[in-house]
């Protein structure tokens, strides 16, 4: 077996590859033209952030049989086409983990007490102590935004500060919360009280320009702001504008929305500090992740064992082909209700009913999982860390299987509780591989869970349907499919429209203000 590495790799990841028996190519850089020339060659490939494994590299790699990231980020693999080619993409989920969160820190004293700039004055021969006057950190109340691992070392390191910490995090349970020492606070009541505030939430459509011009008029005047989770999570220039007018005290940012930034404006600034995305750059994560992804590599290559895969459960090979379809389905189910249901998880319960429940389950539950955690958190969740991020955040998970057949051959179930709120999805597969969804709360239907998709709840009346179509249609949006489901003549229904492209948050608004409309949400799976 050949492993090329196209990025640089600590010597102690390419001793472990070769002390396996693997034939070992260790590039500290590599051309896109050189790559293209000899990935043919090679069973596995080892990359960093530099490296792009696309369609097209994807389509010279003939051999390939595995792409293993050293670090926790996957811009730059695309999942889908590696999957669709039968390769395995895995990482190192966590290798990082403590050394962003104390960057984090480190920044947090920056900001607090300007000291990149004292520094850099005083190398230019000035002695200006009244220009760099700062802050305490002690008793002052650090917010922090999505309170997963790294916001989570965040708190554990601010507490020793002495500081005050609250949290916003839709997702995670209020008793995992407390249990940490935090406050847990809706998101206006800490731009409200925040002196700090420190984002650590993943970059989505729901997430980007999350601060924004509205949502820092909301905060403290002076307060403080610190991004190392990810570029666009901050609108760059009305933080720029908050920044020149004092709104905003100071900034910090290791993440920018174009890497390098170029002509930022952030950057002309004496209350601005940035570094050039260092949050995983220290020897000892350096180190750690390139001893997990060789370690990684070798069981798969050598053992045939599978860790930390982002695309396919750690399952024997021999049982996967007749699980797979249910895994991509529990997948889907968990997927579509994540991006469905509102609150904090406290329960998740699977139901397997019917042939599926007579295999190991297992698999399928941490699809369920990996499904409903993978829109909501920062971090990677795959097929070995769901359960283990679901215990932490404090979600009781169980599984239940039924041998009895009702309608469907095999039927999987998945409920997710808050309290005493319940919302419920079913599941089948049509021709054995074909993924569907039977039932969404009290409703049978019949829906195809892929693309974009529209979730309405409306009253059933005439003239629902056609105001769909009808608003869709005069903004240019083609309809791919449409399902409907009720329990009663003229009570409540759903709608579930598959269209072929997304929808504007105004049209969204727009589509809720239809006569007979309750409600609509747009997800993608």
């Amino acid at each position: 077996m050949k492993v090329l590495i196209s990025d640089n790799l600590s010597k102690q990841g390419v001793d472990i590859l070769k002390n396996a028996g693997l034939e070992v190519e260790a590039r500290t850089k590599t051309s896109v033209d050189e790559l293209m020339s000899i990935i043919g060659d090679f069973d596995a490939l080892i990359i960093r952030s530099a490296t792009k494994v696309n369609e097209q590299l994807l389509d010279a790699a003939k051999k390939l049989k595995i792409v293993g990231r050293a670090g926790s980020g996957l811009d730059n693999v695309d999942i889908h086409a590696s999957t669709k080619r039968g390769v395995i993409v895995m990482n190192t989920p966590g290798g990082n983990t403590i050394t962003t969160a104390e960057h984090t820190i480190g920044m947090l004293f920056a900001v607090a007490r300007y000291i990149p700039q004292a520094a850099a004055s005083l190398r230019q021969g000035q002695w200006e102590k009244k220009k760099f006057m700062g802050v305490e950190l002690n008793g002052k109340t650090l917010g922090i935004i999505g309170i997963g691992n790294i916001g989570g070392v965040v708190a554990n390191r601010a507490q020793g500060l002495k500081m005050n910490i609250i949290a916003f995090d839709p997702f995670i349970s209020p008793e995992k919360v407390k249990e940490m020492g935090i406050e847990l606070v809706s998101l206006d009541e800490l731009y409200k009280r925040a002196d700090f505030i420190s984002v650590h939430t993943p970059m989505t459509k729901e997430t980007k320009n999350l601060i924004n011009k509205d949502t820092i008029a909301k905060m403290k005047n002076g307060v403080r702001i610190l991004n190392c989770a990810r570029g666009g999570i901050i609108n760059e220039q009305d933080l720029y504008e908050a920044l020149k007018s004092g709104k905003v005290a100071a900034a910090a940012f290791d993440v920018f929305e174009k890497e390098p930034p170029e002509n930022n404006p952030l950057l002309t600034l004496d209350n601005f500090i940035g570094t050039p995305h260092l949050g995983a750059s220290t020897e000892e994560a350096q180190e750690n992740v390139a001893v997990a992804i060789a370690e990684q590599v070798v069981d798969y290559l050598v053992r045939s064992t599978i860790r930390n895969a982002v695309n396919v459960p750690s399952v024997p090979a021999d049982i996967l082909p007749k699980i797979q379809p249910f895994v991509a389905l529990g997948e889907r189910l968990g997927s579509f209700e994540s991006q469905l249901y509102e609150g904090a998880l406290t329960e998740v319960v699977v139901e397997y009913r019917g042939e599926v429940a007579e295999l190991n389950v297992a698999p399928i539950t941490i699809a369920v999982l990996k499904g409903l955690l993978t829109p909501i958190l920062t971090q990677t969740v795959n097929y070995v860390n769901a359960p283990i991020i679901a215990k932490e955040r404090g979600v009781n998970v169980k599984e239940s299987k039924v041998s009895e057949v009702e309608d469907f051959t095999s039927l999987i179930t998945l409920k997710v509780k808050s309290g005493a709120k319940t919302a419920i999805v079913s599941g089948t597969l049509y021709n054995k591989k074909e993924p569907r969804i039977v039932q969404i709360d009290e409703f049978p239907i019949e829906a195809v869970p892929e693309g974009y998709m529209l979730i309405l709840y409306n009253n059933d009346k005439p003239g629902v349907i056609g105001n769909i179509g009808g608003i869709l249609g005069k903004n240019n949006i083609n309809i791919a499919r449409m399902q409907f489901g009720r329990v009663t003549q003229g009570g409540k229904a759903i709608s579930v429209v598959g269209i072929d492209s997304p929808v504007s948050p105004s049209l969204l608004e727009d589509i809720k203000k239809l006569p007979n409309v309750l409600s609509v949400r747009q997800i993608k799976i």
